[in-house]
């Protein structure tokens, strides 16, 4: 049995009238009225993945800060100890 992806993405390329297929098969499982609500939804789902990549963002550049500082540290560390050898 196909799925409906493979019916509707020959050679990976969605043209126009599968994009009207597409919108009629969801009219006719969900509804007219169910459509906004789902929308709704869809793009509080994309304003929350977007909140979430830019705390990870967040994130990554407050480490690469913290190494950068920590190598900073290391190395006046071993040019103080440095003369202190010799």
């Amino acid at each position: 049995m196909t799925s409906l992806f493979a019916v509707l993405l020959p050679l990976g390329v969605i043209g126009p009238w599968q994009w009207v297929i597409i919108a009629l098969v969801i009219i006719l499982l969900f509804g007219g009225k169910k459509i906004p609500e789902l929308m709704h939804g869809l793009g509080k789902g994309v304003k929350s993945f977007k909140a979430g990549m830019k705390d990870a963002e967040k994130d990554i550049q407050e480490i690469k800060a913290e190494i950068v500082k920590d190598d900073e540290d290391q190395k006046k560390e071993s040019k103080k100890e440095t003369p202190e050898e010799k």
